[in-house]
């Protein structure tokens, strides 16, 4: 006959599948009171859940021979109910130092590093993890004191990846109710009772004072806050990752999205419309523009540490109040530059060599290939600082439909001479299009081109006896164009590689 609290338990983890039959759950446990009362509970409770159980163990080797007889303890622990013991020793002071990390954060993630390591050796499917309701009302009163917005009041999820968090809706005091009934024993932390720490002042002194003289039902309250708003933001996420996916163009290292897709990424309505500015995010697409931002970022760095809505805002700005070529520096080497209508968020690393030289020419980037052009058929040069390979296909002339789209494309083969150079941009390029009375340089042909000022040092020009003759996208030299009594003419493609 399982108690009030097992069976409460047990009912929030069949509601939620928490912990599914088959699960052979690694139950993470500090030696502390709610970590024993989580084994002690699924021990109860496996035989419906149909669950094997282990004790995971991480000693933060923090407080010297307290956190060693902690250690025993659960080893003890462990031993006497027959579970498998998996311990791990790792020095986080040293890791905070060599990391710059606080000790808080360096502890979690050493923590969380072991138990992940636990499910991807085939150890556990699951780790559970003794979080209560307690320390979830804690999390958010944490969360806004020092400011956040609304994916932080979700505040501790009940399921990230393979950690489970079965107790987040019982209070602590139900647990060490639970284990004193039992006669079960635990260890305390000193450090939880050390009120130099925010923590430990939130726990100790403000939320009993809330619920002593504002309102008795806070943590309840604060619970519900943090399951709406996780529910809000599961919506969202769909919601972001549906319009990333559909306006959003990735290419290596780099993001890129439309200007207008960003600010206006949904339909507007009859009202919307007339009221629409360019100019500005309307306030209906605020909130997932905002979001939208964060997710482009995530995008090229992988992650949003450091991301703030200052941040943001600064990206919005760009969009908004910037002119072609301005760019913008974000937290972890990420760099976004406006280029005509688009934002492109890309890993400043990857192109510091453009910046230094103002996004428009280095030496680090330039390329040169000879090209020897056949009689007949096609000289291909591949290009690894493009990606891609430029093709120069000699046919016969008149060119077929097939072949090019109009004499305008192709040079006349019998007015090259070889060798011929094939290599990047370098200012001061200069030729005559084809239509033109006058010379142009190719810089003045970019911008009128709406060619963004970082993909300029690479782009690809053809020389011929020391003259540029061709670039890509351009038309090509007047003097060396195809035309009535060309025998045969040269096609140039592009390909990736």
């Amino acid at each position: 006959m399982h108690t009030q609290l097992e069976q409460h338990v047990l009912s929030a983890i069949r509601d939620s599948r928490t912990l599914i039959p088959g699960d052979r759950v690694a139950v993470a446990v500090s030696g502390g009171a709610d970590s024993v009362a989580l084994l002690r509970l699924l021990e109860s409770l496996r035989g419906e859940l149909g669950i094997t159980l282990s004790v995971a163990h991480f000693d933060h080797s923090l407080r010297g021979a307290e956190s060693s007889a902690d250690a025993e303890f659960v080893r003890e622990l462990a031993q006497r109910s027959g579970h498998e013991f998996m311990l791990e020793h790792q020095d986080v002071a040293a890791a905070a130092r060599e990391h710059g990390w606080n000790l808080e954060d360096a502890s979690r993630r050493l923590r969380y590093a072991f138990f992940q390591r636990l499910v991807n050796e085939g150890r556990a499917t699951r780790v559970a993890v003794a979080h209560t309701a307690d320390d979830q009302a804690e999390t958010l009163i944490a969360h806004l004191i020092r400011g956040t917005g609304p994916t932080g009041l979700g505040g501790i999820h009940p399921v990230v990846g393979a950690m489970v968090r079965p107790l987040l809706g019982v209070r602590r005091r139900e647990l060490r109710e639970y284990l004193n009934s039992r006669g079960e024993s635990w260890r305390e932390d000193s450090t939880n009772r050390d009120l130099s720490r925010t923590r430990a002042r939130i726990r100790e002194q403000l939320l009993p004072m809330i619920e002593r003289d504002f309102s008795p039902a806070i943590v309840s309250h604060l619970c519900d806050l943090a399951r709406f708003a996780r529910e809000e933001e599961t919506f969202w996420n769909e919601l972001v990752e549906d319009r990333y996916r559909a306006c959003a163009k990735s290419g290596p290292c780099e993001v890129k999205i439309a200007i207008h897709d960003l600010l206006f990424p949904l339909p507007l309505t009859r009202s919307q419309k007339e009221a629409a500015d360019e100019g500005t995010v309307p306030a209906a697409f605020r909130a997932l523009t905002e979001r939208l931002i964060r997710r482009l970022y995530e995008g090229v760095r992988g992650e949003l540490r450091g991301l703030s809505s200052r941040h943001v805002e600064h990206v919005i700005h760009l969009a908004t109040r910037s002119a072609s070529g301005h760019r913008i520096e974000l937290p972890g080497g990420i760099s976004v530059e406006r280029a005509f209508g688009d934002l492109i968020f890309s890993a400043a690393a990857a192109e510091s060599e453009a910046t230094q030289s103002g996004g428009t020419w280095s030496q680090a980037e330039a390329y040169q290939y000879i090209v020897s052009l056949p009689r007949r058929g096609a000289a291909t040069v591949s290009i690894p600082e493009l990606g891609s390979c430029i093709r120069l296909k000699v046919i016969d002339w008149p060119g077929t439909q097939r072949d090019t789209k109009s004499d305008g494309e192709a040079l006349d083969a019998d007015l090259l001479r070889n060798p011929l150079i094939l290599r990047n941009w370098r200012p001061g390029d200069a030729y005559r299009p084809r239509g033109r009375r006058q010379p142009r340089k190719l810089k003045e042909m970019f911008l009128a081109g709406r060619v963004p000022s970082r993909e300029r040092a690479r782009w690809p020009v053809l020389e011929c006896d020391g003259r540029v003759i061709w670039a890509r996208g351009m038309p090509p030299a007047e003097e060396f164009c195809a035309r009535e009594g060309t025998r045969a003419g040269v096609v140039i493609e592009e390909d990736r590689l």
